[in-house]
């Protein structure tokens, strides 16, 4: 195995399939993998489970056209009327056949794949009419088929999928009973791949399959890390091939800070995993919930030296540790779990969500600074763990159930479901628990070992209840409990609330003990369920927010931003109305001043009450003795001064409609799939958002988009207002450009609000593709005889008196020359001298230029290009004592006495020709362990043919120290 720091920047560009030429970004190499997004343009058929649709000469001129994510249909807030139990066995329980042509490229030589990220709940694929597989796991979790014998190249195959949603006791989360409804459907992306027959495989295919990479060692005091990447590619020639896996680790600024290297020979069928192990010590970005920096693993997959195959994964560095004093330690420091659980249902479409609107469901979270969710009960959508690893987010995941265990080909097809959902996310830096047990049940002995078997990295949790037995942990890592009232923790070991109770309240019990990690609360958003209701109108149920994620203002979702954040924060939480009595403010601020009428009312500190003394920012609590018709107005005080404020006003009658869409963080793409949600809100004169209207709001579309439902009848337009606002989905067309909604209602002024699409690009490499900047660099030790040298750095052992010469073969080849300058013989060179710090062994010793004139290191033949060198300048300081075997040695030496300046300058004279860089620092001392060295960053820039010339000179004309430099290529 070869280990690189960094290696020479190449510029490439690919073409995606059916030579279609698109221009990648720099550093990215053209492979024969190519990867299209094939949601658009769907014929489908509802139902006739036994018909032969398949056949090629079937006509389905008829059916409908449809775009992935799709369900089966529509649904209304009551669920189509349908009054199923928790077994739902009659609501959804359908088929869809789904028909496409697929253009497949001409090389006859490429491996095809049909890659499918989710389907409800049982798959059959044919292509041209053959049968090529059934899928029957589950339809939580992806899943492909290799279609390579099926297709006819370089023309067009017909595709066509039976999804069938119908009961199976032998697939969980069925036989049921169930708190939610499973969907139906072709609801998550879908994918054509092809690859060369030396290729990497799919992460779910094998426990030793597509790649597997993690961080063995992290260590969030030095700041460094260990990386291991597990590369399983797999051989589909028919002779064996000499291959080399080549993967770089890739920083946010697209540079290139680890490359690894290992080459085997794969023979004819057989897979070969490829073990890469190594090592980040410098400027290592740690993720967290706050920092969620991220490095990208792009790796290349050589059949001699030819790239035939390329993929890339996100990953970030963490440590994440449990015990009974400080609870969840995240990079050292203790951090407590605030969040919510999150089932991914959305009104009218169920679960056939875009991958915006899973990325904004995160993104609304985190905003109010939530660090954890659960996923409840299933895997999750893949963009929603990206949006968790993007935004810092940590999750909870778990398999696909509630609360049954079936028959024993049931439970093979759980262990499957969570073995593929632990393949599937086990790169995802956000995942740190995985559910090993069944909701309600606790823990599950063979879950926990099957997931220890795929990942043994991270923490299992059960999932206890105390009206199914008060349990502990059991077979898992964390005791995992639902808490709605009392429950049983013997306190001996940490507890995390999975399930529980919302709102300042219910939080203020998990703040008190550090073995309590945390409360995961039940839910984020309401969800579809045939729990028993008292409002058959809406089978949606529970939730911070609406189905539509709109916040529900009883549920003081609005306090979570006062305790999470450290931003000025302020809300009023309670509507200035005739009657008001109590007005409850949401703020960090030390007190809070409450004006009427810009008269204060009272300024009080947040309350005091016992069920809110473990937090940091209680509610603040008004009582008002006297209402008064007018503004209300909270003024947030740190001391004494006002750094956050909020109006709010009596509601008069209702006058207006204003159009809010929801486009933060997200763009609005014509791929005939994306959602954006706008929300019609209803407000009097003043602005005042009127939350006990309601109002049916009516809306239209002008542009390429529709408003889902508004065909179907199922009360999606007009929409009926809840807290003063009615949302609509609003689905783009494939044409970029603009669209315009409008919202009228009865008696009120209407609105209008125009948003802009951008185009689609299918082509899933491309549109993912950033720089890579893979950039050569020489590090280069500079002393005498004795110094010490280590790790990749290059020696450079001068003589005393004279000037010195060095060949190098790096960067193309050149030589370097470093003397006292003006006076070569005032050259003098230092041996190893035990500076401790980090590289001191490269710092301790080195050159010193004792001429007035300073010092001069010249670079000869250096190839045309933009460079950039560091330079570390100090004066070493012997730690020697009785245990070092050099001390006799150190002893002699006199050079460090010398005087030496103690400030730098330094001209470069380059292809730009001459500048100057002032104040550069010379360190000093045997001891630089909590001081740091400081290395200079001088960019300059080569010709080719000219020499280029780095004059170091002191103040004072005294000696210049030059220890060490890098040098690397750049631009």
């Amino acid at each position: 195995m070869k280990h690189y720091r960094l290696m020479l920047c190449t510029l490439l560009l690919t073409a995606i399939a059916w030579g279609q030429h698109t221009t990648l970004p720099e550093g990215f190499t053209k492979t024969d993998r190519s990867k299209l997004n094939i949601n658009q343009g769907w014929k489908f058929h509802l139902g006739d489970p036994d018909a032969d649709f398949f056949k090629l000469d079937t006509d389905d001129s008829k059916w409908e056209t449809v775009n992935v994510p799709h369900g089966l249909e529509l649904t209304t807030m009551d669920l189509n009327g349908v009054q199923d139990d928790k077994y739902q066995d009659t609501f959804m329980r359908k088929v869809g056949w789904y028909r496409k042509e697929i253009q497949v490229s001409s090389n006859t030589n490429n491996k095809v794949f049909l890659e499918f990220e989710g389907v409800h709940q049982v798959t059959d694929v044919w292509i041209n009419g053959k049968h090529n597989g059934q899928h029957s796991v589950g339809g939580y979790t992806p899943f492909h088929f290799d279609i390579t014998d099926f297709v006819n190249r370089g023309e067009k195959n017909l595709v066509t999928v039976l999804a069938d949603n119908r009961k199976r006791d032998d697939i969980p989360p069925d036989p049921g009973p169930m708190d939610y409804i499973k969907f139906a459907g072709l609801y998550r992306d879908v994918y054509l791949v092809e690859t060369n027959p030396l290729h990497i495989t799919f992460n779910w295919e094998a426990e030793n399959a597509g790649q597997y990479i993690t961080t063995p060692t992290v260590d969030p005091i030095n700041l460094n890390a260990t990386i291991n990447i597990k590369t399983t590619v797999r051989n589909e020639n028919a002779l064996p091939k000499k291959t080399t896996v080549l993967s770089k680790v890739i920083d946010d600024k697209g540079l290139v800070v680890l490359k690894l290297e290992q080459t085997k020979t794969i023979l004819p069928g057989a897979d070969v995993q490829f073990n890469l192990i190594g090592s980040i010590e410098d400027n290592l970005k740690l993720w967290s919930i706050d920092e969620p920096n991220l490095y990208r693993v792009h790796t290349i997959v050589l059949e001699d030296d030819k790239a035939v195959d390329q993929v890339e994964v996100k990953t970030g560095f963490r440590k994440i540790e449990m015990n009974n004093h400080d609870g969840i330690v995240l990079n050292g420091k203790p951090i407590k779990l605030i969040g919510t659980n999150l089932h991914q249902h959305y009104g009218f479409i169920g679960d056939a969500m875009p991958n915006s609107l899973h990325y904004k469901d995160i993104l609304q979270l985190k905003k109010l600074g939530m660090n954890v969710i659960r996923t409840a009960h299933y895997p999750h959508d893949n963009t929603l763990l990206e949006a968790c690893d993007e935004l810092g987010m940590l999750v909870y995941e778990e398999a696909p159930t509630w609360m049954s265990i079936g028959n024993e080909a049931w439970f093979i097809n759980f262990e499957k479901a969570a073995r593929t959902m632990v393949r599937n996310h086990r790169n995802h830096t956000s995942v740190f628990v995985w559910g090993a047990g069944i909701n309600h049940r606790g823990y599950v002995p063979r879950a926990h070992n099957v997931i220890k078997q795929e990942d043994p990295f991270r923490y299992t949790a059960s999932q206890s209840s105390r009206w199914t037995g008060w349990q502990t942990s059991g077979l898992t890592d964390i005791y995992g409990q639902m808490v709605y009232g009392p429950y049983y923790w013997s306190g001996d070991e940490p507890m995390l609330a999975m399930e529980g109770r919302r709102g300042p309240e219910a939080i203020n019990e998990y703040m008190n003990d550090p073995m309590k990690l945390g409360l995961i609360s039940w839910t984020a958003h309401a969800y579809y369920t045939f729990h028993p209701t008292d409002t058959p109108k809406d089978r949606s149920r529970g939730g911070f927010m609406t189905a539509f994620r709109y916040p529900r203002p009883e549920e003081n979702l609005a306090w979570y931003p006062a305790e999470l954040t450290d931003y000025p924060y302020l809300h009023i939480n309670t509507d200035w109305k005739e009657g008001t009595k109590e007005v409850v403010v949401f703020s960090n601020s030390e007190k809070v001043e409450l004006k009427v009428n810009g008269k204060t009312i009272a300024t009080q500190h947040p309350s005091k009450a016992d069920k809110y003394k473990y937090l940091k920012h209680a509610p603040f609590v008004f009582s008002i003795p006297h209402y008064e018709k007018g503004k209300l107005t909270a003024n947030g005080l740190l001391d004494n001064k006002v750094v956050v404020s909020e109006t709010t006003q009596t509601p008069e009658s209702a006058y207006k409609i204003v159009l809010e869409p929801d486009t933060e963080g997200r763009k609005f793409v014509a791929d005939g799939s994306d959602i954006l949600v706008v929300y019609a809100k209803v407000l009097d004169r003043n602005g005042t958002l009127l939350g006990d209207t309601d109002t049916a709001v009516e809306f239209a579309i002008k542009g390429d988009a529709e408003i889902i439902g508004d065909k179907e009848g199922i009360g999606s337009n007009p929409m009926p207002s809840q807290y003063g606002v009615a949302p609509v989905l609003i689905r783009a067309g494939n044409s970029p450009g603009e669209i315009t909604i409008t919202a009228k209602a009865k008696g009120l002024k209407s609105a209008s609000a125009t948003v802009a699409t951008v185009k689609a690009n299918f082509d899933v490499i491309a549109a993912n593709a950033k720089p890579i900047y893979d950039f050569q660099t020489l590090w280069v030790d500079l002393g005498g005889d004795e110094q010490l040298v280590q790790f990749d750095w290059t020696p450079w052992n001068g003589k005393d008196n004279a000037a010195s010469t060095k060949e190098f073969e790096e960067l193309g080849g050149f030589s370097a020359t470093v003397q006292s300058n003006g006076d070569a013989s005032s050259t003098r060179w230092l041996g190893e001298i035990n500076v401790i710090g980090k590289y001191g062994f490269a710092h301790g010793e080195g050159v010193l230029g004792v001429s007035k004139e300073g010092l001069t290191l010249e670079f000869s033949g250096l190839k045309k290009g933009k460079y950039k060198l560091n330079t570390v300048h100090h004066a070493p300081r012997t730690n020697t004592d009785s245990m070092d075997p050099n001390q006799e040695k150190m002893a002699t030496y006199k050079i460090y006495k010398i005087p030496y300046a103690k400030e730098l300058s330094a001209t470069i004279n380059d292809a730009n020709g001459s500048s100057t860089l002032e104040n550069i620092t010379v360190t000093e001392g045997e001891t630089m362990q909590t001081t740091p060295f400081q290395p200079t960053e001088i960019y300059f820039e080569a010709d080719g043919n000219s020499n280029v010339s780095f004059v170091f000179k002191g103040s004072g004309e005294k000696a210049v120290w030059l220890n060490s430099f890098i040098l690397s290529e750049w631009h």
